[in-house]
């Protein structure tokens, strides 16, 4: 449901940022705000940053930013509504029943609609592997040794070759074609009309951690293409964000996760006794995935294929894990590819002792680097030396580092002094510095004179939520209107309504922006720190310099925004520059 903007407001205003905060991250004061550790991304200098004043959390490092709901959603994977109703209850606060709007009533119709098709889907898949029609699956799911118990109790199913049998039955059922497509179930064409998303395929529900069947994978009977097939991102299902097999592994209490790379993996370790493993569903592993582990437990023990793909995937993951603030080890499967197959040839105890001799993961990275050299060549040998010296210098903290040095040294039968003086010159060239974030994407963004107006906007912004009284000063040179873009035109627009008004606030500003991307650029305008002032001439030089800027972004729209030949725009052109002219050589000051 959505709560109104005032019982938001409360909930929010009755539970201080810093001590909820406080509960998950050490924190500590320096000047106005509180730093500590940022718990989502891996780091060993704290550049996450409280505001006490602000009521907003944001991290220098990552980005990350929000209020004390935003916190609590990031950091428990939780909803807005789920978030807001926990605060209420720390807060004691009684929340009103449900929104009764029509358009909160519509959003949750909508929402149980699709959950309630889904269900029906995975009874309809169901019943399809135990008919006659449904024989090849059924075979298929006997050749990989499941059980009937186990087959029940992953909800497995099959599409039949029939490309429209689901829709006929859901149709049937009262449902219509949109809202079939919409449960990403179907999709529609000229030519063959609405259709089955799935067919020809086994079926694996994919529920939430609360058992509710929110999508499906399927495998292809035979040769076609591809061989796995998910449903799409729908209202109630977000790949990045939900794990395959979390329904049950959550309540394993073996304090840890065991991440595999498919559905057949995690349902061959279940069978086998190993309730605790999870996949991720037909994507690569994600941040958000590793949070959410990270609500359950601190160890994930990557359970990949042995070959190149596998080891990649291994290797992306571990940075993956790092990143989430999560302990991780590797599973050594060889001479077999994947769980399943090891299960089968080598039995549960052996996987149990493997379990208990997983590997670290910097020695399972070293490793890796070790089969890439031929460590009989003395040049190739040396190389491998240097790389290790380099990657040892990842470890920040001096006593961690030693220990390293001192295993990597006996593991591999170096001289432990040339290991150590050897990470040491590494060291002098710079190479102590925290491990490179995992690249996100080959694009280098490069800086563009947008960007510079947009730091001079969010610089302003910063400015007024830090020092509310600056802004009579501000407002007899800048309105909003000067703002470069709808999303920072619409941020000033509240700000300067609420500093007028004597009630601003940057926490409740962040709640009218609920999409994600959109949040992040929100809390950066109002965490955009100037530096180096330390006088009162700097600090007038810095204040104009931001205001002339704001100024020159407000114009340099207004001018793209008129066509050459409207008639007001040679006027607004000429008095525009002459404005800027004077502003930029006039006496301003934020100080009376």
């Amino acid at each position: 449901m959505r709560y109104s903007d005032e019982i938001i407001e409360e909930v929010r205003s009755r539970n201080d940022i810093v001590d909820v905060v406080g509960q998950y991250v050490h924190l500590q004061k320096k000047g106005a705000n509180y730093f500590g550790l940022c718990p989502f991304h891996n780091e060993k200098s704290g550049s996450f940053s409280v505001s006490a004043h602000k009521q907003m959390y944001y991290c220098f490092g990552c980005g990350a930013g929000g209020n004390v709901i935003t916190f609590l959603m990031k950091y428990d994977n939780l909803t807005f509504q789920e978030a807001v109703k926990q605060l209420a209850e720390r807060a004691g606060i009684k929340l009103p029943d449900e929104d009764d709007s029509p358009a909160a009533k519509a959003q949750r119709d909508k929402r149980q609609i699709l959950l309630d098709i889904n269900k029906e889907a995975a009874r309809y898949y169901y019943y399809q592997l135990r008919s006659p029609s449904g024989k090849k699956g059924l075979d298929y799911f006997k050749e990989r040794q499941l059980s009937d118990e186990t087959m029940q109790h992953f909800g497995l199913g099959f599409a039949n070759v029939t490309s429209d049998d689901l829709v006929k039955h859901l149709k049937n059922k009262g449902y219509t074609d949109s809202q079939i497509i919409e449960a990403g179930l179907a999709s529609h064409d000229d030519k063959y009309g609405t259709h089955d998303k799935f067919w020809n395929r086994v079926m694996f529900p994919i529920q939430d951690a609360s058992q509710k069947v929110i999508g499906f994978g399927g495998r292809v009977m035979g040769d076609g293409k591809p061989k796995y097939l998910n449903s799409p991102e729908t209202m109630i299902f977000d790949k990045s964000r939900n794990l395959f097999g979390l329904n049950y592994a959550k309540n394993s209490r073996a304090g840890y996760f065991i991440l595999c790379e498919g559905y057949m993996d995690v349902i061959a370790m279940h069978q086998a006794g190993f309730n605790m493993a999870v996949a991720s569903l037909g994507t690569a592993f994600t941040t958000q995935q590793a949070l959410v582990l990270k609500r359950y437990t601190d160890q994930v023990i990557l359970s990949y294929d042995s070959d190149e793909a596998g080891t990649k995937a291994a290797l992306r993951g571990i940075g993956i894990l790092k990143e989430a603030g999560l302990k991780g080890k590797v599973l050594d499967l060889r001479p077999h590819k994947d769980p399943d197959e090891f299960i089968k040839n080598e039995g549960k105890e052996a996987f149990e002792e493997r379990i208990r001799n997983a590997e670290n993961t910097f020695f399972f990275e070293i490793r890796i680097l070790e089969s890439q050299h031929d460590m009989t060549d003395p040049e190739s040998k040396t190389e491998f030396h240097n790389k290790l010296a380099m990657k040892l210098c990842e470890f920040e903290e001096a006593l961690e580092r030693e220990n390293y040095i001192e295993a990597v040294a006996a593991r591999y039968n170096i001289a432990i002094d040339d290991l150590r003086k050897l990470v040491a010159a590494y060291a002098a060239k710079g190479a102590l510095v925290r491990p490179a974030r995992r690249p996100e994407s080959g694009k280098i963004e490069k800086k563009t004179p947008e960007d510079g107006a947009k730091k001079n906007q969010r610089l302003l912004l910063t400015w007024l939520t830090d020092e509310p009284g600056i802004y009579s000063k501000v407002k007899s040179y800048v309105s909003p209107e000067d703002f470069s873009d709808d999303l920072y035109r619409n941020v000033a627009l509240e700000l300067f309504t609420g500093l007028e008004n004597g009630n601003f606030s940057p926490a409740a500003i962040l709640d009218h922006f609920t999409d994600e991307d959109e949040h992040s650029k929100v809390a950066e305008m109002f965490n955009t720190n100037l530096i180096d002032i330390e006088t009162k001439e700097q600090r007038k030089k810095a204040f104009r310099d931001i205001i002339v800027g704001v100024k020159q972004a407000g114009y340099e729209r207004q001018k793209r925004e008129l066509k050459p030949d409207d008639p007001n725009f040679l006027t607004m052109t000429i008095q525009g520059k002459k404005e800027l002219e004077k502003l930029s050589h006039a006496d301003i000051s934020p100080d009376d």
